[in-house]
């Protein structure tokens, strides 16, 4: 069978071998769609924490079940299965406390061990989630949606509240839309035009701001000068985590989605001043997906437009390049076998 390796930055190849063997608890799943997200971009860019070389990627899974054991999931030959990527230890503090989106443990598809760029793959059973209701696009673009999921669980949103996402792509529109379908009332921020004109015609934010040296004032009269009680940083950009504090309300709450490979420095007094609350949000859990595909069966999320590009498995590797490009204007790159 084919699978692709990303076996140094910027070095894709497609390869072939043997299809993988059903060991005991697991199950055979034919891929049949995957999306892109940051952290494969990263990772391709050389650019990514926690990541070694060579590795084959892709975690945002769509799957039908070839061969599998009867199980406790009820999950059979044939059924549309969507692939929990975070394999967690069970026993450590965090899965002790139901926090296995942290497991002190963890690994990613297609970060700590290779990841779904294959034709088949061998999975055990308890990560499987059933999704015979979605459509395979719907469950491709489940497990980023479950990430801003995950992030407004954190932040305990409420309705009405002021919040501004910074970051427009894909992570940073799921928040928006979760936001709202919470009450929120959603402040878009982004250096990208286009990607600010989608989050307010396609995702309908309250607002849409340019993150320019005045965004802070701007903010202060869109919120009649109490600024955002929740800030979310979908960026994973240092200027953009250290700025990101000044559009916060007293009392507020900054939640760090995105992920920055370096250090972070705040004035102490800033953030003191404020009683700053600080929530860094990683990955998702099961009540997170099971979320999202609730979302996703009532049609509320644009699924069509947040797709904006397909390719073929074989396609990928000519194309990968061009979703690195902003002037693509890429958000979310399905690859579909």
């Amino acid at each position: 069978m084919k699978y692709i390796v990303c076996e140094n930055p910027g070095s894709f190849k497609l390869k072939e071998k043997s299809k993988p063997l059903k060991g005991e608890g697991e199950a055979i799943l034919s891929i049949k769609k995957i999306g892109i997200c940051g952290t494969d971009l990263h990772a391709y860019k050389g650019n990514q924490a926690f990541f070694t070389y060579p590795r084959i990627l892709g975690h945002e899974l769509a799957a039908e079940v070839i061969e599998i054991d009867e199980n406790d999931k009820n999950v059979k030959v044939g059924d549309k299965v969507i692939v929990m990527p975070y394999i967690s230890c069970g026993h450590c503090i965090a899965c002790r406390n139901r926090k296995t989106n942290c497991c002190t443990n963890i690994k990613v598809f297609g970060v700590h061990i290779d990841g779904g760029m294959q034709e088949q793959i061998s999975v055990p059973i308890n990560l499987l989630i059933p999704a015979n209701k979605l459509s395979y696009s719907e469950m491709a673009i489940t497990e980023p949606l479950a990430i801003g999921a995950h992030a407004i669980r954190r932040a305990q949103i409420q309705a009405d509240e002021y919040i501004v996402v910074i970051g427009c792509g894909p992570i940073g529109i799921g928040i928006m839309k979760l936001a709202q379908i919470a009450g929120a009332k959603v402040i878009a921020m982004d250096i990208d035009a286009g990607r600010l004109n989608y989050a307010k015609d396609k995702i309908g934010v309250d607002h849409a701001v340019t993150a320019v040296e005045t965004a802070a004032e701007i903010i202060e009269q869109l919120t009649k000068g109490a600024m955002a009680t929740a800030v979310f940083d979908a960026t994973g950009n240092k200027e953009a985590l250290e700025k990101g504090i000044n559009f916060m309300a007293h009392g507020g709450r900054y939640i760090l989605v995105g992920l920055s490979k370096g250090k972070i420095e705040f004035e102490h007094p800033a953030i003191h001043a404020k009683e700053t609350t600080i929530i860094c949000s990683r990955n998702a859990t099961l009540e997170d997906f099971e979320t999202v595909i609730a979302i996703l069966r009532k049609g509320e999320f644009p699924v069509d437009s947040f797709i904006t590009h397909n390719v073929g498995f074989t396609e990928m590797i000519q194309q990968f390049e061009n979703w690195l490009d902003p002037g693509n204007s890429v958000i979310k790159a399905i690859v579909n076998f």
